[in-house]
């Protein structure tokens, strides 16, 4: 058995207005002279991470912006849950290693009633261990 301690930490992404850069454009695609002559697309960009989100979804531009904003935000909670998820990985591998007999530190025989440091070799009485009273 391994085990890892991983502190819990409950932060959700934010981003004020000074990180996001608003582009408008016009639209492309079907929609006839109001996406060629009216810039409702918008293009929006948040600079710390540098991912960019396009929505011309809508045909109005407020309505538009409404979007991209709220998809950007999913996209940085997402980058932010990798980035969060992959640095408990490698701090749960550093802890636990490989799990491999090698790793062991101690082994607890209930059956003999001893508990043996594999680091010293040392053999001590289970009861006491299990009461605190011994320190490898």
């Amino acid at each position: 058995m391994t085990v890892a301690v991983i502190p819990v930490v409950a932060q959700t992404p934010h981003f004020h207005a000074q990180d996001v850069e608003l582009r408008f454009t016009r639209g492309s695609g079907n929609g006839g002279q109001n996406k060629n002559k009216v810039e409702t697309c918008v293009v929006a960009k948040h600079l710390p991470t540098g991912l960019e989100v396009r929505c011309d979804a809508e045909r109005s531009q407020h309505k538009n912006r409404a979007l991209a904003l709220e998809l950007l935000a999913a996209k940085v909670e997402v980058r932010a849950n990798a980035l969060q998820t992959s640095t408990t990985c490698v701090a749960r591998r550093e802890q636990i290693g490989s799990g491999m007999r090698g790793d062991k530190v101690r082994t607890i025989r209930c059956q003999d009633r001893t508990v043996k440091c594999e680091l010293t070799g040392r053999k001590k009485a289970l009861e006491k261990y299990l009461e605190g009273e011994i320190e490898f």
